[in-house]
């Protein structure tokens, strides 16, 4: 099967161009700038003018699935991943049950293998007593293991020092984690809460997981694995004290120290709890304005390595809740890749700054096999985006099981068209073809 893509413009590794690709089966046979003959083929999608760019690679998503389904599972937000642009996933390990087991790890491959539209991988979730299994895991079929160096959801507080220094020693892969120090965030909950109980307003959430919580648990992590020659990747950086603990003068594939900023710590601020309330309530926090804005420069100057999402629903009826009732986290996969052209757009960043650390970045920073990248031979992963197509965001409109977006009311300036996964158009125009199911990642390590 053959599908040629034409006439579009083409963001791929630094270069805007226009251009055309020819997809023969699940992969990429040809990528044909503006003047060559085109080839024929049996099927031709004409892009008109939209960017033609990498499928995303989204190094961090929570879809609920097993025992969380009443949320979200593998099949519903691998959808609406898939209509953001978001051909790729690797999901975290607090589901239930947990995924600290090989065998655990395996049923959520299965599950994949079965439902999800998108590509995956699976992290697995350490806990104090469980390095048996995290010495198993299979560096070139799973994307990584995950440690929860502060609670969060789900319970999974990695707090022993014999363990924590067992894991970065011992990881057979990438280790990635979830900074904030729970001791500093459990002192500062009960200040708090005697000062407000509650009623506390939702603006007092970067006060409580404050930028003290996160520096401390974060150069915690960079310590460890400098002492363990530990590869870790910090994620969801949110200060800009934890900045220092970065270098962005060695390539990417490089550094063995690497770190992830969220698609909402770039976009909202403080200044917007009072209008947002629990539908922004994320852990770590959303801090200040001028956190959020050392976060964008530090992204320009690959301080920070990736974007992704931390997509990580509630139902709305949890969500709606005072704050110490209200759990953290919120629904983004459909809308990150648009929210960030859409900065794009406003001369925060530039196009091909969002390609890179959205599509190849991910790719080289996980090793991820023949994908993120607009390359003959590689997987057909693929977006065609109109940037002058709008999308207004509403609950009724999304894909995700939960029925909300932190989004809802914005009106984007750029609308996901069509999207490619192994050549097969499984989105095009609001229409979805669940015929064929996504690949398991596999890593060149």
């Amino acid at each position: 099967m053959e599908t040629l893509i034409k006439n579009g413009i083409i963001i791929n590794e630094g270069q805007v161009f226009e251009g055309s690709v020819l997809i023969k089966d699940d992969i990429i046979g040809r990528v044909i700038p503006n003047g060559e003959n085109l080839p024929d083929a049996e099927k031709v999608v004409d892009a008109n003018g939209s960017y033609i760019i990498p499928g995303v690679i989204d190094d961090q998503v929570h879809f609920r699935e097993p025992g969380l389904t009443h949320k979200a599972n593998i099949f519903t937000e691998s959808r609406a991943a898939v209509a953001g642009g978001i051909t790729s996933f690797m999901e975290m390990p607090n589901t239930n049950p947990q995924t600290t087991t090989i065998e655990a790890l395996n049923q959520k491959f299965e599950i994949a293998s079965r439902d999800s539209l998108a590509n995956y991988s699976f992290y697995l979730g350490a806990t104090n007593n469980n390095l048996k299994e995290i010495t198993k895991v299979d560096p070139l079929n799973v994307c990584g293991i995950k440690v929860f160096m502060g609670s969060s959801t789900g319970n999974m507080l990695v707090d022993q020092p014999e363990a924590l220094a067992n894991i970065f020693r011992e990881a057979p892969t990438i280790i990635t984690t979830h900074c904030e120090d729970e001791a500093t965030i459990r002192h500062n909950t009960q200040v708090y809460k005697e000062k407000y109980g509650e009623e506390m307003p939702f603006r007092y959430h970067p006060q409580i997981r404050n930028a003290e919580a996160c520096y401390k648990s974060s150069s915690k992590a960079v310590e460890l694995a400098e002492k363990n020659n530990a590869r870790l990747h910090i994620l969801h950086l949110s200060t800009e004290k934890e900045l220092s603990l970065f270098n962005s003068n060695i390539p990417l594939e490089e550094k063995k120290i690497t770190a992830e900023v969220c698609v909402h710590h770039l976009w909202f601020s403080e200044a917007d709890y009072d209008k947002y309330g629990s539908r922004i309530k994320w852990n770590p926090a959303v801090k200040s304005e001028k956190d959020r804005d050392a976060l964008r420069e530090a992204l320009k100057n690959n301080l920070l390595d990736v974007v992704a999402t931390d997509h990580a629903p509630h139902t709305l009826e949890e969500q709606t809740n005072t704050y110490f009732n209200a759990p953290s986290g919120g629904p983004l996969v459909e809308h990150s890749l648009i929210a960030m052209m859409e900065m794009a757009s406003k001369g925060i960043f530039s196009k091909e700054m969002v390609i890179d650390k959205m599509c190849h970045a991910p790719a080289k920073l996980f090793q991820v096999e023949k994908r993120g990248f607009i390359r003959e031979g590689y997987f057909a992963d693929l977006v065609i985006l109109s940037p002058e197509t709008p999308t207004l965001v509403s609950d009724e409109s999304v894909h995700y099981k939960c029925q909300w977006s932190p989004f809802s009311g914005i009106r984007f300036s750029h609308k996901v068209m069509h999207t490619f996964v192994n050549g097969h158009l499984a989105y095009s125009n609001g229409t979805f073809d669940e015929s064929k199911t996504g690949n398991s990642l596999k890593f060149n390590r």
